[in-house]
């Protein structure tokens, strides 16, 4: 049977029109082809074949593109699939789509996408990221909807999806309906919804390029109570800025009544893809061929020095843990930072490489290497910072260590060589391989004195075992995420509020990436910095313990002279260092919400008390410094050190002296004179005070003062207060 579902050119009418034949081939098992005379639209025919899978999404196969020299176009079912195929339904919307079919324009993926859409097909379930928040107040669901709708009519990247094939195209379609999903409170847990989208994953390759789910809300519901909001997307259509963007519009649409106004939004991901197209890779070559990581940069994986235990490790690939740094600590390393030329983020870098540096063994100056993500907003195109796109790249940063340079000289190496690769931001990591030296293919984990004889951590293999394709492998061990976004919805707050809601800051749940770490740091509403490192699940791969060291160096870093200390100081430092506050264990947490914080560990054999200074003068008292839960005992060793007066110095230790059964550790010192703290640990000096007054002594003075006040100062005051306390009261 054979169907020609145009007629020949007529004078008058366009004779470029296309004329499809279709063989059914002989009953009853025939072997159907169609046959496209003219030109066959590449746009045409992905938007034909996306209209047939929504009719028919029981449809088995789709047909290949035959071509043959001076013959027609042909498709043809790949050989053992089903004939059960609707080809007339195919052949109708290549010759003449009907009124209101759903088209779709087509553009030329990034290289970028190209290289994250490989690695998800090769490893399944990566590069889907989750934003989830809280929504207090009342929740009205059919605005809620339309406000999503609007949104994905305004942003062309929503409507976006990949064509099949092993070179897809970007398919930009007309009409999509947003996919919002609403579940009632109590249909099911908080957690087990997270597990659940996480299991369900994300297909790019069919829009929206988002989706939205909701935990509550709806008619019945009490104001008072809060609902929870999913927001899942896929790194190969959207990055974090992108979703952040996207949400602020939601809910300027939702304060319009569910409508924004105006059209399309310009540029848009077409408008991005032209503006790669102009760029000259002349330059972009030159400078990644010069100032990529060397193949002698080792990318070590920094691990645990001992095996994760088995009730550690969950069914789900990745493992996720988080710290919290408190706002004021926050807000003293920045300023610390600018002090010395540098941004958080170039300190964490910092720190970051030597953290690697001491995995890797080495004992003398050494190149280590780790991925940046950048936002890729840096470039030329106007209105880039307000464009939802796949812009942030990861990109190697290779920094030598030496430890007996100081870490201003490494902050500075760190800050330049970021600044350089700006203006190259935009190009992909398989790029940047093909113009590098050639380095090693893999990034197995360096092994060091204290992991010599350990099992290599999981790379960057799927759970079939089969390698990721070249452009997607990633070069380096661990990545690292600090993330800026646009402004939050303060300025829109009060609008919300006169509508009876009240909205939390978008926390994101972390993607697997095609790096065994990855590290993002972000501020929480309250001024925190939140580390939050997802990794791969093995027996060897845990970031809890390296978590736990980043956080104690950047507890450090705003107390230290960076044009004095050296990185080998910082090295000792993290040999001595105990655990940071808030950390947790692996697998502790349940999805989708924050670890619990874990106590900082105590050796038993040390006792409370720990001497930190002569007195330098007969009788002259002791000042007693109460340790803080959280700060690092080198803070006290440098406050013992800057301290002038004739007292002696000690520190006690808060959590042994809790369960000290013995004599009271302070009996032997002499006359207590201070006991200082700083802000959260003012109960346990009071206590200890009381105590002394207790027993019939002459109760200390108490000195409380806040974690980033300077040491120099903080001394000064103990000084003074000893003085007077030594004189009779």
């Amino acid at each position: 049977m054979t169907a020609n579902h145009t007629s020949p050119p007529q004078p008058g009418r366009d004779a470029t029109a296309t004329t499809v034949v279709l063989d059914l081939g002989p009953a009853p098992h025939g072997h159907p082809t169609l046959e496209v005379h003219g030109p066959l639209d590449g746009d045409r025919l992905e938007a034909a074949l996306d209209q047939v899978a929504v009719h028919h999404p029981d449809t088995l196969a789709w047909p290949n593109v035959v071509d043959r020299d001076g013959a027609p176009h042909t498709l043809r079912l790949p050989a053992g699939a089903p004939a059960a195929f609707p080809w007339g339904l195919l052949a109708d919307l290549l010759t003449h789509p009907a009124p209101g079919t759903r088209t779709a324009r087509s553009v030329p993926p990034t290289a970028l996408q190209r290289e994250l859409l490989a690695d998800a097909d090769a490893h399944p379930g990566r590069h889907v990221e989750r934003l989830t928040w809280a929504w207090h107040g009342r929740l009205d669901l059919d605005r809620f909807r339309a406000s999503w709708q609007s949104v994905v009519d305004r942003e062309s990247v929503l409507r976006a999806a990949f064509g099949d094939g092993p070179d897809p195209l970007l398919l930009l379609h007309d009409d999509v309906n947003a996919e919002v999903l609403w579940l009632p409170e109590g249909t099911v847990g908080w957690p087990d919804l997270v597990e659940h989208d996480l299991g369900r994953g994300l297909d790019p390759r069919l829009p929206p390029a988002l989706r939205v789910t909701v935990l509550g809300g709806g008619a019945g519901r009490g104001a008072d109570t809060p609902s929870r909001v999913l927001l899942t997307y896929h790194h190969a259509l959207l990055d974090d800025w992108s979703a952040r963007l996207l949400v602020r519009e939601f809910y300027r649409a939702y304060l319009a009544g569910g409508r924004l106004p105006g059209g399309e939004r310009r540029p848009d991901i077409r408008d991005y893809v032209r503006w790669l197209h102009r760029q000259d890779l002349g330059p972009a070559r030159d400078y990644w061929s010069h100032s990529a990581p060397r193949a002698d940069a080792v990318s070590p994986v920094p691990l645990t020095d001992a095996p994760v235990p088995p009730a550690a490790v969950p069914g789900s690939a990745t493992g996720r843990t988080e710290v919290r740094l408190d706002a004021a600590l926050a807000e003293r390393l920045t300023a610390w930072a600018a002090h010395w030329g540098s941004t958080e983020s170039g300190v964490l870098q910092a720190l970051w490489a030597v953290l690697l540096y001491r995995a890797s063994g080495a004992q003398g100056p050494a190149r280590v290497r780790f991925g940046v993500a950048v936002s890729g907003r840096g470039i030329t195109l106007e209105g880039a910072e307000r464009l939802p796109a796949p812009l942030r790249v990861p990109l190697p940063l290779s920094v030598e260590v030496d430890p007996h340079s100081t870490v201003a000289t490494l902050l500075a190496d760190v800050r330049d060589r970021v600044l350089d690769m700006a203006a190259y931001e935009w190009v992909s990591p398989g790029q940047v391989r093909d113009w590098s030296t050639p380095a090693p293919a893999t990034s197995a984990p360096v092994p060091s004195a204290a992991t010599a004889n350990r099992a290599p951590a999981q790379g960057t293999r799927g759970g079939s075992g089969s390698p990721a394709p070249a452009s997607s492998a990633p070069q380096d061990g661990s990545l690292l995420v600090f993330e800026g976004g646009p402004r939050p919805v303060d300025d829109l707050a009060a609008e919300l509020a006169a509508e009876g809601v009240r909205v939390g800051r978008p926390e994101p749940l972390g993607a697997r990436t095609a790096f065994p770490v990855t590290l993002v740091t972000r501020h929480d509403d309250d001024g925190g910095l939140v580390l939050t490192a997802t990794h791969d699940h093995s027996p060897y791969a845990d970031a809890t313990e390296v978590l736990n060291d980043s956080a104690s160096l950047l507890t450090e870093m705003p107390y230290l002279p960076a044009d004095s200390t050296t990185v080998a100081e910082l090295l000792r430092m993290l040999s001595t260092a105990p655990a940071a506050p808030g950390s947790a264990e692996p697998g502790s947490a349940e999805p989708g919400s924050a670890p619990p914080p874990a106590a900082a560990p105590v050796t038993p054999a040390e006792p409370p008390l720990v001497p930190l200074r002569p007195a330098t003068a007969p009788d002259a008292g002791t000042v007693c410094l109460v340790q803080t839960p959280g700060l690092p005992r080198t803070r006290y060793e440098r406050l013992a050190e800057a301290y002038q007066g004739p007292e002696s110095v000690v520190l006690l230790r808060t959590a042994a002296d809790a369960g000290h059964t013995a004599r009271d550790p302070l009996r032997d010192t002499g006359p207590l004179l201070v006991l200082a703290a700083f802000s959260g640990g003012g109960t346990a000096a009071c206590e200890r005070a009381r105590r002394a007054a207790a027993n019939g002594e002459r109760p200390p003075l108490v000195v409380l003062t806040g974690a980033t006040t300077d040491d120099t100062a903080f001394t000064r005051i103990l000084e003074s207060v000893a003085a007077r306390a030594g004189r009779p009261r």
